[in-house]
């Protein structure tokens, strides 16, 4: 979905400027499609460019101004920034920089044989566009990680004491199997061969304790760094304003949260082992220079080749990865959807259909491991090359040197050994560099997250106090959904909510009600106009004091998987049972309690007992009543009820609203016709306000939305 803001990022950076992808994305109107050419055409306005979208001839290419945006597969966005010898330099966002011939170009950009032309956006960087201030790169680096280390700086000096022990103790090990040859078996002393066994039994020994001690070290801190990291992460998400989840997929948000496990498992593993590595390597570097000095320089040699070799492939692991995550996070939504839908699934007989796409995403992730194996081979068939020929390089060496009579028996052994452990180090050494690649990786895709604003940023004030008049005021109020080329779903809202009354919003479905409930709780702020609190703006009243006062049934609120009484009393970790066993009673819910075996116990959600739509919203109308605001939302909050519940409901309701500023959005006549102010919107414009006696008499919109109704038949 990024590929169009991608796109127009690598061209300001052509031109010298750095715009940072979220700004690119709130300023092009993205959503959960992506963006349009035209949200890409309106974003590079904003940013200073002269844009210009067409349909072009191929012959056209070569006399535009490039770098340009080209639309790409009928679904995708890439930049051509050259055009040379009939061959087409593509910069394509979810690949690489990828040049192809005339022919494999129209196939992409024309899409069919048929089409002449395909579609293009030309940018022209203005004197505006150099004035702009680009966004400085405030990307994490590893030293913002390594502050979770900080904490734990006892146990990791108990590590280092730990490896260096450990380090000790195996280079004792090549001596001692030299002295086995050279002097126990040479002088045929027994007892001697006695002693050195022994002695290595203990070294083993004590090497694998030192082991199995870090190991626990290790395990200690690391799921302490996780969780610190992960909670972290958890705190940023719950920081986020609303209208981020719209844009986000649950996949999506789900992989992000693996990304931290291998930041943790780099960490916590890869970068203590490294350091035990390191240790390794320069101490029987040290060792085998003693020991003959051409082996060391044919093996510092063959290492630097090795690494080199290593080196070469991971601009292509960084490509796979970013694909590895786009399919693995389709691939859990999928899963995702396919459970929770199941029922849906059954009831209309497309098991086959929806088995069939997970099927494909299989065959994507299969590819996926197909070229990520390939990889891995081609890279694993030079590195064993390297190092094998090294091996047997230095065997050969060591063997002439021994048969010449520059080395024992004993040393040709022990340099055996040394190179052994020297080759340990440097794989590991490799592997650190390809988890470090990672984790940068994982990096990247945190600060995605980190960069972006809270709803609350620690810089800004907010007020925690409503001011005497608590009335509500919407002022010239314009808003459109993110897309670009959307039609307002609100125009020019002018509403006043009086503060103690019931306010009621009715009109066909998509005519904005719902909408002007998400602008009063925040879930998103109006392009134009202003929403007042008495005489203070709602911006400059905190989002989690102002959503404290308000009571809220959404048409889609969301049970827990949890307990009744924990479903109803969600904000207290203590319920308050006087005013559970109140809420309970207004929702009118208590017969149903009274005939489960566990009653408020009872556990409900995803994970327990179903509950009919009714029993939901009575749950959901509960909850808002438990938490006794001073604002209470009703969205479609009694559309599930049957006739009696609503009734019975609804004349409680009338007790609680009392001293309470309402706003009920309905269809049903019962639930709106005893609000003091009624307001018929149709496409997003107020067009009636009244009483339900004002309304019906003038015999307008509301009249004919609620001609059919029983009770106006009477």
């Amino acid at each position: 979905m990024d590929c169009g803001p991608t796109c127009l990022r690598m061209i300001a950076k052509y031109y010298g400027k750095n715009f940072s992808l979220q700004k690119l994305r709130d300023i092009s109107g993205i959503n959960r499609e992506g963006v349009s050419l035209l949200g890409i055409s309106e974003a590079a306005e904003k940013i200073g460019f002269r844009t210009v979208a067409s349909k072009f001839y191929l012959a056209e290419l070569t006399e535009a101004e490039l770098p340009m945006i080209l639309h790409w597969n009928q679904n995708h966005f890439v930049v051509l920034y050259k055009v040379k010898n009939n061959r087409y330099f593509i910069a394509d966002p979810a690949k690489d920089l990828i040049t192809y011939t005339e022919k494999e170009f129209t196939k992409h950009w024309l899409h069919s044989s048929e089409n002449t032309e395909g579609i293009g956006l030309m940018l022209t960087p203005t004197p505006d566009f150099y004035n702009q201030e680009g966004d400085s790169n405030r990307s994490l680096n590893l030293s913002y990680l390594l502050k979770y280390f900080y904490r734990y700086k006892l146990l990791i000096i108990q590590l280092f004491v730990g490896l260096g022990v450990g380090s000790l103790l195996q280079l004792l090990l090549p001596f001692l199997t030299q002295s086995v040859v050279d002097i126990g078996i040479n002088t045929r002393n027994l007892n001697f061969i006695y002693i050195v066994l022994i002695a290595q039994t203990m070294l083993f020994i004590g090497r694998m304790s030192v082991d199995f001690i870090r190991s626990w070290i290790l395990l200690h801190m690391s799921t302490r760094i996780n969780i610190s990291i992960l909670t972290d992460f958890l705190i940023k998400l719950m920081k986020l304003p609303i209208s981020y989840f719209d844009t986000k997929m649950t996949g999506d948000i789900m992989q992000r949260m693996n990304d931290q496990k291998r930041i943790e498992s780099f960490l916590t593993g890869s970068t203590l082992s490294v350091i035990f590595s390191v240790f390794n390597l320069v101490v029987f570097s040290f060792v085998l220079a003693y020991y003959n000095a051409t082996i060391f320089v044919i093996f510092l040699i063959s290492s630097v080749l090795y690494s080199l070799w290593v080196v070469l492939f991971l601009k292509r692991r960084r490509n796979l990865d970013f694909k590895r995550f786009d399919l693995s996070a389709k691939n859990q939504s999928a899963v995702v959807q396919l459970i929770s839908g199941m029922q849906e699934i059954k009831l209309n007989n497309c098991e086959q259909q929806k088995r069939w796409e997970w099927e494909r995403l299989q065959a994507g992730l299969f590819r996926f491991n197909i070229s990520s194996l390939k990889l891995g081979q081609y890279q694993q068939a030079g590195a064993f090359f390297i190092n094998e020929g090294k091996n047997i390089l230095i065997t050969f060496l060591v063997a002439k040197s021994v048969i010449d009579g520059a080395l024992t028996l004993g040393a040709m052994m022990a340099v055996q050994y040394i190179i052994g452990q020297l080759n340990s180090p440097i794989e590991q050494m490799l592997g650190f560099i390809q988890q470090l690649q990672d984790a940068k990786i994982s990096l990247e895709r945190l600060n995605e997250i980190r960069e972006m604003d809270d709803e609350e940023p620690s810089g800004k004030t907010f007020v925690k106090e409503l001011p005497t008049d608590k009335s509500l005021n919407l002022q010239n109020i314009i808003f459109t959904y993110p897309g670009a080329g959307n039609e307002p779903v609100l125009s020019n809202i002018n509403l006043n909510i009086p503060e103690g009354k019931t306010t009621a919003i009715v009109g066909m479905s998509g005519s904005g009600k719902t909408t002007i409930l998400k602008l009063l709780l925040r879930f998103y702020e109006p392009q134009k106009g202003e929403i007042k609190v008495g005489n203070n703006y709602l911006t400059n009243i905190s989002f989690r004091y102002w959503r404290g006062l308000c009571g809220v049934v959404m048409q889609d609120g969301f049970i827990f998987s949890d307990t009744i009484a924990r479903n109803i009393a969600v904000g207290d970790e203590y319920t308050d049972v006087a005013k559970l066993k109140n809420a309970i009673e207004m929702a009118n819910i208590n017969e149903f309690i009274e005939n489960l075996p566990l009653g408020l116990n009872t556990k409900i959600g995803a994970e327990g007992n179903g509950i009919s739509q009714g029993q939901r919203q009575r749950i959901l109308i509960a909850r808002a009543v438990y938490k006794n605001p001073e604002y209470i939302f009703f969205d479609e909050a009694t559309n599930a009820l049957d006739a009696h519940n609503e009734l019975v409901i609804m004349d409680n309701l009338q007790r609680f609203f009392k001293g309470k500023t309402v706003v009920v959005v309905a269809h049903r006549l019962s639930t709106v016709k005893h609000a003091d102010n009624i307001v018929v919107l149709e496409k997003g414009v107020i067009i009636e306000q009244g009483t339900h006696i004002e309304l019906t008499q003038n015999r307008g919109v509301y009249y004919t939305l609620v001609k059919n109704q029983l009770e106006l038949g009477n």
